[in-house]
């Protein structure tokens, strides 16, 4: 009951409801990006980046624990959660440089990026490409497993590692993907599968850390150690019992992962 109590409340005062929010549009043509900053812009900042059919609400657990130590800054990218609907798929390298123009503008960077499964590939393309934006580098879940890279072995993946979840994370997808709608996913996801992780990883130059759920059925512990192994100098934790979408409901250890590797 606590912890479905503490998820209300932070859904809640998502969009700064209470004044705790700056939310901000940076624009270029029909893309927009929907930017909430939160907490101290004098402390290190903390950017968290969503995956595929969400938006920046399902990571409110998270963004309220780092909160404890770092400022925080929430993204909607184009099509999902508040931000509207595009006429077509920026390939990920674009969508990095799309967001690393919203970085000059808007941020101080350097920044610590998190992203989690399809953001994975966001945060870890601006990191090559954009290397002086970026600090810290963390990627949860990261994807697309290269041995089941068609839709059908991902859409399995996904409802699979759903069936052993939280009844929590299952409700927040079912909210947002509704939101983005299945044209745009469908966009998206072709995007998705098409980007190849392994060959800009090993061109990562920041400290990275990776992160998985020890239960995640769609990012097996196989692929994701050989997407840390491929990283210069990267290290791989896990939350354990937790699945694909643990900094949902590991939002605390996942935390304390996140501020070792920021604070290490």
């Amino acid at each position: 009951m606590v912890f479905w109590a503490k998820w209300r409340q932070a859904f809640r005062d998502n969009r700064g409801q209470n004044g705790e929010g700056d939310v901000t549009e940076f624009r270029r043509g029909d893309h927009v990006l929907v930017t909430t900053s939160w907490g101290n812009p004098k402390e290190q900042t903390v950017v968290l980046i969503h995956g595929i059919g969400m938006g920046q609400q399902y990571f409110g657990l998270l963004r309220e624990e780092l909160l404890k130590s770092f400022n925080v800054v929430t993204i909607d990218l184009p099509g999902f959660g508040d931000s509207p609907e595009p006429e077509h798929s920026l390939p990920m390298p674009d969508l990095a440089d799309l967001l690393a123009e919203c970085f000059k503008a808007q941020q101080q960077p350097p920044l610590a990026l998190v992203g989690h499964s399809m953001g994975t590939q966001v945060v870890a393309e601006l990191a090559v490409r954009h290397p002086e934006l970026v600090s810290h580098l963390v990627l949860i879940a990261p994807t697309v497993n290269s041995r089941e890279r068609t839709m059908w072995q991902q859409s399995l993946r996904m409802l699979q590692d759903l069936w052993g979840e939280s009844p929590l994370v299952g409700l927040v997808g079912l909210v947002l993907y509704a939101k983005a709608g299945p044209r745009w996913f469908l966009k998206k996801f072709n995007t998705m599968l098409q980007h190849r992780i392994e060959l800009i990883a090993p061109r990562i130059t920041v400290p990275t850390l990776v992160i998985r759920g020890s239960e995640d059925r769609v990012c097996p512990r196989g692929w994701v150690q050989e997407v840390s192994d491929l990283i210069p100098g990267a290290h791989l934790l896990e939350a354990q019992g937790r699945g694909h979408e643990a900094m949902i409901t590991a939002a605390e250890p996942v935390a304390r992962m996140i501020y070792g590797h920021l604070r290490g």
